[in-house]
């Protein structure tokens, strides 16, 4: 059988109920008649300043121009290739060894890119490319840029294209 409760124990029981049911209201954010957010009265202190919440939105994508990216450009009589990628410039050619040099960016001038680099071995390297619709002369690929190569005293003329977009045998032109 249990024993009977005092009086005191169920005042206690009340205050604490009623402690807990004040504390919640306290917790609850007033509302304005229309059911919306009531403003907090004059005399309420300053709200704490709260750090926004992290989008979760994916970054906007970056516009590439027509210049940007990778850049490849080939030449036939003699034959040779450029590479411009993000942190070098590569001349190839079948009868010399490749020559290189950091890649400091590119200029634009009168319309056209122009990258200038020192290359390993001591010499000037200019790459200068512009969108004109191009041929190699001998396939039946297009191009979309025009390339000149000035290397030392040797100026080398070709077509151009981004490296993700360069024509290939047997597809159609873009």
């Amino acid at each position: 059988m249990r024993a009977p409760r005092s009086p005191r124990s169920a005042t206690a029981r009340i205050s604490a109920g009623l402690l807990i049911l004040a504390l919640g209201l306290a917790a609850c954010q007033p509302q304005a008649p229309d059911g919306g957010e009531a403003q907090p009265p004059a005399d309420a202190p300053a709200p704490l300043p709260t750090s926004p919440a992290p989008e979760a939105t994916a970054p906007a994508p970056v516009a590439q121009g027509p210049y940007d990216g990778e850049m490849r450009a080939v030449g036939t009589e003699p034959f040779w290739g450029v590479r411009i990628t993000a942190t070098e410039i590569t001349l190839e050619r079948p009868d010399a060894p490749p020559s290189k040099g950091p890649n400091s960016g590119r200029s634009l001038e009168e319309g056209q890119a122009v990258w200038r680099t020192r290359t390993a071995d001591g010499g000037d390297l200019m790459v200068t490319i512009w969108e004109e619709a191009c041929s190699d002369g001998m396939s039946d690929l297009t191009y979309a840029y025009q390339a000149r190569v000035q290397s030392g005293d040797e100026s080398l003329s070709g077509c151009a294209s981004k490296a993700d977009a360069m024509p290939r045998e047997g597809q159609a032109a873009p």
